[in-house]
């Protein structure tokens, strides 16, 4: 499976975007899918995740009340709405599949880089004050 994340773009401070992770060449619905996010200088870091079962999320704390995750199996498509975005929240955003291991509860997440592959190419959002 190859994953793309598309949707950046340059937005002023307060605005939203809506970034989506498309899968290729197979099913995103057997996969809890994050996402993650790297700044200039900055190691990369965790934004979100949905479990497979698509009822559990679970978003960083520092984003809590203005990222939302969710996913559309139907679409083979998992998206990150951002609000009120802020010139911090500039960065290359990555997805990526939770990396299979063996059989895992369909709520299960998790939120390490290492715990996750198939990363595609980012999209570049960039924040204007």
């Amino acid at each position: 499976v190859q994953l793309q994340a598309s949707g950046g773009g340059l937005v002023q401070a307060g605005g939203s975007l809506r970034l989506s992770c498309a899968a290729s060449g197979g099913t995103l619905t057997s996969y809890a899918v994050g996402w993650f996010r790297q700044a200039p200088g900055r190691e990369r870091e965790f934004v979100a995740t949905i479990a497979r079962s698509e009822t559990t999320t679970y978003v960083a704390d520092s984003l809590e009340g203005r990222f939302i995750i969710s996913r559309d199996n139907r679409k083979n498509t998992v998206y990150l709405q951002m609000n009120s975005l802020k010139p911090d929240d500039t960065a290359v955003y990555f997805c990526a599949k939770l990396r299979s291991r063996g059989p895992v509860p369909p709520t299960y997440i998790a939120i390490a880089p290492d715990d996750y592959d198939s990363w595609g190419q980012g999209t570049l959002v960039t924040v204007s004050s």
